[in-house]
């Protein structure tokens, strides 16, 4: 009897000991998963972080990019703001030259001998100044070519090395 009795008593001590064991089990199990379900949160969290960086990185050469423009546009502010200021320059000593050559026209008028002595060296004078002008104007065009070629072939080459490049015209080559 008490035999029985204490076999029974082993076998709920084995039963509960199983169950507890399962619940231990159990309860490893939950925790794995609650730190796996941590370390994904940490995962992405820092995927946002990056993105987020990205994005921050993005803006700042978004941001250095519209500066540089502006600059940019400062620039030829100021480069038409002195291209203004020569032409005013320029307009003011055409004026001035003017002015003394009306003065110059009133002194001969008046003087005589000594008017017209002056008058012929004024004359080669402003011969002078006419050559002077005629051979900045040369320049100017001769420069102005020589841009024009430059472009030509830069050109020409872009041509040549597209031609060279695209399938099409190397079939039609043959």
């Amino acid at each position: 009897m008490r035999k029985r009795e204490r076999e029974k008593q082993r076998e709920k001590e084995r039963e509960r000991e199983k169950e507890r064991e399962r619940k231990r089990k159990r309860g490893r199990k939950k925790e794995k998963e609650k730190e796996i379900e941590r370390e994904r949160k940490r995962e992405r969290e820092r995927e946002r972080e990056g993105e987020r960086e990205r994005n921050r990185e993005r803006e700042r050469k978004r941001e250095r990019e519209r500066e540089r423009e502006k600059e940019k546009e400062r620039e030829k502010e100021r480069e038409g703001e002195r291209n203004r200021e020569r032409k005013k320059e320029r307009e003011r000593k055409r004026k001035r030259g003017r002015k003394r050559e009306k003065q110059r026209e009133r002194k001969k008028e008046r003087g005589g001998k000594r008017g017209r002595k002056k008058e012929k060296e004024r004359e080669k004078e402003i011969e002078r100044e006419r050559k002077q002008e005629r051979k900045k104007e040369r320049g100017k065009r001769e420069k102005e070519r020589e841009k024009e070629r430059e472009r030509k072939r830069e050109r020409e080459k872009e041509r040549k090395k597209n031609v060279k490049t695209n399938p099409n015209f190397a079939r039609l080559k043959g």
